[in-house]
C-alpha cells in the first residue's frame, strides 16, 4: 500500500483498521498525521489518555522498526466478534504479530495476556487469511522487564504470548520469525479483505445484537449452509404479509442443536424494535437461567459500555427479553390484547402440557378448573388482538427434558381445536421423529392455511465451529446407533477434541490445559447424577446461572472453578468452549441397550415410562451439545462395595462410549501449549 493510497483512504478496507501502512512507509510519517487518522476513525470524542496512549504507541513503533524494509501494519484492527479492536497488527515474514500495548504498564497483567490471546484465537479460527499462518500475540508494558522466551506453538500454530517492554521489538519479531521460517509471504489487502466467519457464543450474539449490530456482521455465511440470514428475511416477510392482510399468524423455526434458533429469535426481536417500536417486539424464554444470564450480561455490558448505574441497565434489558411465565401470569389476570404483536418463543417445546399448568394453577393461583394447555392459552393471548399479530416459536428436536413439557404436538393441538383462523407456517422438518413425536401433524393440519418453508429450518449448528456435525454424532450415541456413531466420530476427530476419562482429577486438568485466553470451560451433569456426589458434584446444589457464567476465574462461583456442575436446565440453550461431561448410573448400558434409573431415597429405581426415559436421553442429549471446541467425557470407575455405585453400572457406558469411537485421555496432565500459571495469577 502506498503513502497516498493510505492517506486517501480515511476508512480503509472497510473500516477494518483505523490506520494501515507499509511499514517502511509508516515509520517516515508525521506522527501528527497517523494520530490525526486515528482520531478521524474514532466513533466517540477522543479524550486525552487516549491521545497520549496512541501517540506513545507511534512514537515507540516508529523508533523501533525504523531499520525494516518490509513488513505491514495496522492501528485498531477490528476482531468483530469481540466488538473489539486490536492495538496493532503486524504482518512480517508471513506471519501474523497481534500486539496489546500497555503505556506506563510496569507488570504483564493477566487481563492483558488474556484479551490478546482472545484476539490471536478468533484471528486463528474466523479470519480466513490468518486459518493457517503462525500467529504470536505480544503484550507491550511499557515500563516492565521483557520476559525471555522461546516462540512456543500449540497445534494450531498460535504462539504462547510473548512478554517484551518494546525496546527492541524488532529483534524480538526477528527472533520469533527464524523459529519459524519459510512462511509464504502474505499480501495486506488480500489477508486484510479475506473473509471473517465469525461464530458466537450467544451471549457474545445477544450483546452485539443489543449493540445495534446486525445478524449479518457477528455469523458465518458459508456457501451451502442453510444460515440465519436466510431464515431472517423469512421471518420478516412472514410479519410484513400478516400486517398487510391484517392476519394473525404462527410460525415454527426448527433446527438442530446449537443451530442458532435462539440467535434467530433475538435478531428479529432487535431488528422490529429499532424498525418499528410500535410492535412492541418481545423475546420471551421459559428458560430461567437463559433469561437470566442474558439479562445480566447485556447489563454489564450496556455499563461498560455507557456508564450509569448497572440497576437502569438492568431495568432496560427486561424489556426486551422476558420470562414466558412472568408474560403468561400477567395476562391471566387481564383480558385486553397485550401491546405486544410481534413474540417470539424460545423453546417452545417446553411449553407445558394441559397437565401440569392445571397442576401448577391450581396450586399456585387456586384456579380449580384451567383447562388449557399452555400453549393454547399463550396463543389465546395473542388472539385478543382485533387485526394482526404474529407469533414466532422456535423449536428444538429432542429437547423436552422435564416432566410436563409438551413438545410441538401441543401447539398444534391447540391452533386445531379454537384458532382455525390463523396462518400458519412450519419448516420442512416437521414430520421428523424428534419433533412430531410419533404423529403426521402435516396431514392433521391439512383443513387449516398451512404453509410449508424449507428456510424456516437451520441444519448446520454454529455452536460448535469446529465440528458441525457434533449433534448428529451425539444423537446416533443416545439412540444406540454403534456403528453410525462411529462412522460420524471419524469424522469429528480431526477438528473436535473429544475424549473419555474414568478419572475426574485427569478431566479437570484436561480442561484447564486446553483453555487459551478467556475461553470459558466447566462440568454438566444430568439433574438425576445424585451418586456423583461423592465425586464432590452434587447436582442438587443449584448454581447462580449469571455468576457461573459470566464471572471471572477468581470467582469461585463461576464455572471455572471446576466445582459445581451445571444440569440441563442450568444449560440448554447456553454453551462454553470446553466440557467435560460427568456420567452417572441414571443412562446406563445394560446387554446392549439404555435403561434409565432414577435414584430414590438410597437406591436406583428403574424408570419404566417411555416419556421419563425420553426426558432422561434427551439431558444427556442437551449435556453432549454444550461444547463449542472440545469434551471430556467422565465415567466413574465405581465402587465394588458401595451398591449405589458398582462398577458395573458404569463399564458398560465406558464400553459403549468407547465402541462409538471416542478414545480414552492418555495424557491427562499434559500441559504442551499451556500458559504457564505464573503469567494467569
Amino acid at each position: 500500500m502506498d503513502m497516498a493510497e493510505g492517506l486517501q483512504a480515511p476508512r480503509p478496507l472497510l473500516g477494518k483498521a483505523y490506520y494501515c501502512s507499509d511499514i517502511p512507509i509508516f515509520v517516515r510519517e508525521q506522527p501528527e498525521t497517523v494520530l490525526g487518522h486515528l482520531a478521524a476513525h474514532h466513533p466517540h470524542d477522543l479524550e486525552p489518555a487516549q491521545r497520549l496512549a496512541w501517540q506513545a504507541q507511534i512514537e515507540m513503533l516508529q523508533r523501533e522498526l525504523r531499520t525494516l524494509e518490509q513488513g505491514w501494519i495496522a492501528f485498531e484492527f477490528a476482531i468483530p466478534r469481540m466488538g473489539k479492536r486490536a492495538d496493532i497488527v503486524i504482518l512480517l515474514a508471513g506471519i501474523v504479530f497481534v500486539l496489546e500495548f500497555k503505556v506506563g504498564a510496569e507488570a504483564f497483567g493477566s487481563a492483558a495476556i488474556e484479551q490478546v490471546m482472545d484476539y490471536a484465537l478468533d484471528l486463528k479460527n474466523f479470519h480466513t487469511g490468518s486459518h493457517a499462518r503462525p500467529i504470536v500475540p505480544v503484550v507491550i508494558a511499557t515500563d516492565a522487564v521483557t520476559r525471555p522466551g522461546q516462540l512456543t506453538l500449540f497445534p494450531d500454530d498460535i504462539a504462547q504470548p510473548v512478554l517484551i517492554s518494546g525496546r527492541g521489538l524488532v529483534q524480538t519479531l526477528w527472533q520469533m520469525a527464524a523459529q519459524y521460517p519459510g512462511q509464504p509471504a502474505l499480501d495486506p489487502k488480500s489477508w486484510m479483505a479475506s473473509g471473517y466467519k465469525p461464530t458466537p457464543t450467544i451471549i457474545e450474539a445477544a450483546q452485539a445484537l443489543y449493540g445495534a449490530h446486525g445478524v449479518e456482521e457477528i455469523t458465518r455465511s458459508d456457501a451451502g449452509a442453510r444460515n440465519l440470514g436466510i431464515t431472517n428475511v423469512r421471518l420478516v416477510e412472514i410479519i410484513e404479509q400478516a400486517k398487510q392482510d391484517r392476519r394473525k399468524t404462527i410460525c415454527f423455526v426448527t433446527g438442530v442443536p446449537g443451530a442458532g434458533k435462539t440467535l434467530a429469535g433475538l435478531n428479529l426481536v432487535t431488528q422490529r424494535t429499532r424498525a418499528h417500536e410500535d410492535e412492541h417486539a418481545v423475546f420471551l424464554s421459559g428458560n430461567g437461567p437463559l433469561v437470566d444470564v442474558l439479562r445480566e450480561a447485556l447489563a454489564r455490558d450496556e455499563h461498560a459500555r455507557l456508564g450509569g448505574p448497572i440497576g437502569e441497565a438492568r431495568r432496560k434489558v427486561k424489556s426486551f427479553i422476558q420470562n414466558i411465565h412472568h408474560f403468561r401470569d400477567y395476562y391471566l389476570q387481564r383480558d385486553d390484547a397485550p401491546i405486544e404483536g410481534v413474540v417470539v418463543f424460545d423453546e417452545a417445546q417446553r411449553a407445558w402440557n394441559r397437565r401440569k399448568i392445571g397442576r401448577f394453577m391450581r396450586e399456585k393461583h387456586g384456579l380449580q378448573d384451567f383447562g388449557q394447555s399452555e400453549p393454547e392459552f399463550l396463543i389465546s393471548v395473542m388472539d385478543r388482538h382485533k387485526d394482526w399479530c404474529v407469533i414466532v416459536c422456535l423449536v428444538g428436536g429432542g429437547q423436552e427434558i422435564n416432566d410436563g413439557e409438551a413438545g410441538l404436538t401441543e401447539w398444534f393441538d391447540a391452533i386445531k381445536a379454537r384458532f382455525h383462523d390463523w396462518r400458519i407456517h412450519v419448516s420442512d422438518q416437521l414430520n421428523q421423529p424428534v419433533y412430531n413425536w410419533g404423529r403426521d401433524l402435516a396431514k392433521e393440519l391439512s383443513r387449516l392455511e398451512f404453509h410449508v418453508q424449507a428456510d424456516l429450518h437451520l441444519s448446520v449448528s454454529i455452536r460448535s465451529f469446529r465440528a458441525e456435525t457434533l449433534s448428529d454424532f451425539v444423537n446416533e450415541v443416545v439412540a444406540g446407533r454403534m456403528q453410525s456413531a462411529k462412522a460420524l466420530f471419524d469424522t469429528l476427530a480431526a477438528n473436535y477434541p473429544l475424549v473419555l476419562t474414568r478419572d475426574l482429577q485427569a478431566a479437570r486438568s484436561w480442561l484447564r490445559c486446553k483453555a487459551r485466553g478467556s475461553e470459558r470451560f466447566g462440568l454438566v451433569a444430568s439433574s438425576g447424577a445424585q451418586r456423583l456426589k461423592p465425586d464432590g458434584l452434587n447436582v442438587r446444589q443449584k448454581i447462580d446461572a449469571p455468576h457461573w457464567f459470566l464471572d471471572s476465574r477468581i470467582d469461585v462461583r463461576s464455572s471455572f472453578y471446576l466445582e459445581d456442575p451445571a444440569t440441563e436446565f442450568d444449560i440448554q440453550g447456553l454453551e462454553l468452549d470446553w466440557v467435560c461431561v460427568c456420567w452417572d448410573a441414571d443412562f446406563r448400558r445394560t446387554a446392549g441397550r439404555w435403561n434409565c434409573h432414577s435414584f430414590q431415597g438410597s437406591r436406583w429405581n428403574n424408570v419404566r415410562d417411555a416419556i421419563q426415559q425420553t426426558y432422561l436421553a434427551n439431558a444427556y442429549r442437551v449435556l453432549m451439545t454444550r461444547a463449542r471446541q472440545g469434551m471430556i467425557i467422565y465415567v466413574p470407575p465405581g465402587v465394588a462395595d458401595d451398591p449405589t455405585r458398582l462398577p458395573e453400572f458404569y463399564d458398560g457406558v465406558a464400553e459403549y462410549l468407547s465402541q462409538c469411537g471416542i478414545g480414552y485421555l492418555t495424557s491427562p496432565a499434559a500441559t504442551e501449549g499451556v500458559l504457564p500459571d505464573t503469567l494467569l495469577s
